[in-house]
């Protein structure tokens, strides 16, 4: 069977990951798949960035809003959903233009998912106030001393991963990395073409900036008081990420507005390294 033809945009926050498949699926009659773990969720579209609605009306897009705020929506669900819609596009004889955000669905999507334990929830809640009360450093210190080789190659604060990682070793009692090796991420499903986009430095810090401020300006704090009224509280995974939580702990006191503002672009300047 004829492999479908797919090209995945990836890159940094702020590098024009998703106009630049909206411009190459216009170009070549073609649709755009979002990986990005965040558009997913309805309700939110100031603190993802999702597309406009010039550019949604303008070229088919898929996987944005597809589930509620407090919808336990993983990579699994993402690689099912992923994989559906592009053999659907591959049917109507277009190329799928996967635009990049979250370097986990793209490798979920490309190269397969290993069998680990299931989610502890209780487990992963405990870390997560572990987290929260000592620090990100903390868990990763944990992290490198059962789990080197997985350490190695998860940033220091990329909290997520870290805890994941951790509740994969306290229920198997094996590091997660034992498990990456045994699967070996071998699957090939598509014929691919990856496209990464890179930017100097110090643009792609100014771009941040900017779009930081573009986001205040379009209502962020307002988007997300809205989301607190309709009861999605600050403890949901989606609220806990860039921008829904500096905007979450300014309407909760914890910081001024200026404050919020210089944090969200501090933290979205790590997370882009």
């Amino acid at each position: 069977m004829e492999k479908a033809k797919v090209v995945i945009i990836a890159g940094p926050t702020a590098s024009g990951k998703s106009m630049l498949a909206a411009e190459l699926a216009k170009a070549f009659n073609g649709e755009v798949v979002s990986a990005d773990s965040m558009q997913v969720y309805k309700y939110m579209d100031i603190g993802t960035a999702k597309p406009s609605k010039e550019t949604l009306e303008s070229v088919p897009h898929h996987l944005i809003d597809v589930v509620e705020p407090d919808s336990d929506y993983t990579a699994a669900s993402f690689r099912i959903d992923a994989m559906r819609k592009i053999r659907e596009i591959h049917g109507r004889g277009r190329p799928a233009f996967i635009a990049g955000g979250t370097g986990l669905y793209i490798k979920a999507l490309t190269k397969g998912l290993f069998e680990g334990p299931a989610a502890d929830k209780s487990l992963r809640e405990g870390l997560r106030r572990e987290a929260g009360e000592r620090g990100a450093g903390h868990l990763y210190k944990r992290l490198k001393e059962v789990d080197p080789t997985s350490a190695a190659s998860i940033h220091p604060n990329n909290v997520v991963r870290i805890i994941r990682a951790l509740e994969v070793y306290e229920s198997a009692g094996r590091p997660i990395s034992d498990f990456h090796r045994e699967h070996g991420f071998h699957e090939d499903p598509f014929d691919a073409v990856k496209v990464g986009l890179v930017k100097e430095r110090a643009l792609l810090y100014g771009d941040i900036e900017k779009r930081v401020d573009r986001m205040m300006e379009e209502g962020l704090p307002e988007e997300t008081e809205r989301l607190i009224d309709m009861g999605y509280g600050p403890d949901l995974k989606p609220m806990r990420a860039l921008g829904y939580r500096e905007m979450t702990g300014y309407l909760y006191g914890e910081f001024g507005l200026d404050e919020s503002v210089v944090l969200l672009k501090k933290n979205t300047r790590h997370y882009a390294k």
